[in-house]
């Protein structure tokens, strides 16, 4: 059983609501904006999106997913709570879902051409980080993507607002030095990397920011080894 599980109708929502509330944005928010740095990298670097498979990986409800079903050709999510998948169902009835067991995928190898994980690696206990960005690259078809997203540690208001959310009580937050040695340690090439949401407003010069240390978040994005994405 997950430790999501025990979050029932509404219980994850609240509780994440909860947690960010002082930042005077609500969830979509932070969605929306990493959603839209998705499309942009998938047109950037891959092609169309609108022909374009991509799967989220520990998707949980889908709060990303309802952002990025009417760009991408396929959106798939993949969590190992049985909870979280159905409501993500539920939530995201132009997407898949499926459960797996935590270990591996159940897909075959190349399948998806952006495989992302936004906000997992620090639920992921530090030794079995390694073995989850493998199975992103795995499912990497060649040309594609596979991206981290996740929490900046140097932020203090993310680490205000991690240390507030019931359900990052156990998080080890990751560097973006740590993101890109797990992308490198699975045999992809890195192509990009950026830290995200200085401002919990839309701005237009935050793109312009995304080599200094403070956004709230930061993404590492890369594609298998010898392989080649387009500028």
């Amino acid at each position: 059983m997950s430790e999501f599980d025990r979050y029932g109708e509404g219980g994850y929502e609240r509780a994440l609501e909860r947690a960010i509330s002082f930042g005077g944005q609500d969830a979509t928010f932070y969605n929306e904006v990493k959603a839209g740095r998705l499309v942009d990298l998938a047109r950037r670097r891959i092609g169309d999106p609108s022909s374009l498979s991509a799967l989220d990986v520990g998707a949980g409800i889908g709060l990303v997913d309802e952002h990025l079903t009417g760009d991408f050709a396929r959106v798939v999510g993949l969590d190992v709570s049985s909870a979280m998948v159905e409501r993500a169902a539920e939530r995201n009835p132009g997407a898949e879902y499926f459960e797996y067991d935590g270990a591996t995928f159940p897909f075959e190898d190349g399948s998806f051409d952006l495989v992302f994980a936004s906000c997992v690696f620090h639920h992921v206990p530090v030794g079995e980080r390694t073995r989850l960005a493998a199975q992103m690259a795995r499912v990497t078809r060649p040309g594609g993507l596979a991206v981290i997203l996740e929490h900046n540690p140097i932020n203090p208001a993310t680490r205000f607002a991690v240390s507030r959310c019931e359900f990052d009580e156990d998080a080890v937050l990751l560097r973006m030095s740590e993101s890109r040695g797990l992308l490198a340690s699975a045999g992809l090439r890195e192509h990009e990397r950026a830290y995200i949401l200085f401002f919990p407003f839309r701005n237009t010069i935050e793109r312009r920011l995304g080599r200094l240390p403070m956004g709230a978040q930061y993404y590492v994005a890369g594609s298998p080894q010898g392989r080649t994405v387009s500028a």
